[in-house]
Parts: structure tokens; sequence; C-alpha cells
């Protein structure tokens, strides 16, 4: 399992659902939340083997913007 953390511009419950059915419906993708009070509004995903980069496309495939944080 490993944990995943992400700057997004996800600022509101409408964007955080236009990615949700995309993460929900990912195979390797157990559990994810964005932190709205986060100054970065943070995407965290718990996963099983998923690559950032898999995930940052994702996102901005939706139109919001995705960066992995180290």
């Amino acid at each position: 399992m490993q944990i995943l953390v992400f700057k997004t511009n996800l600022t509101d419950t409408k964007r955080i659902s236009d990615i949700g059915s995309s993460l929900d419906s990912h195979p390797s993708v157990m559990q994810w939340n964005v932190d709205l009070h986060d100054c970065d509004n943070v995407l965290r995903i718990v996963s099983k083997n998923v690559k950032a980069k898999e995930i940052e496309q994702l996102v901005l495939s939706a139109g919001y913007c995705c960066e992995e944080l180290q």
C-alpha cells in the first residue's frame, strides 16, 4: 500500500465531484480525499501501486491542476 499526496486546484465540492467517479472506479485507488482547508487543496490517495503521473493525468484530463508533493 502507498500514499500519494498532490497539490490541486480542487477548491470546492463541485470540482471534487468532477474527478470523483474516475478515482472511485480506478482499480488501484483504495481511498482518496481532498482537504479543502489546506492552502494546497491536497488530494491524498491510498493505493495499491499506482504511479503519481497516472493520477496527475487523470485529474488533468478532467480540467484541473494536479502536482505531486514530495
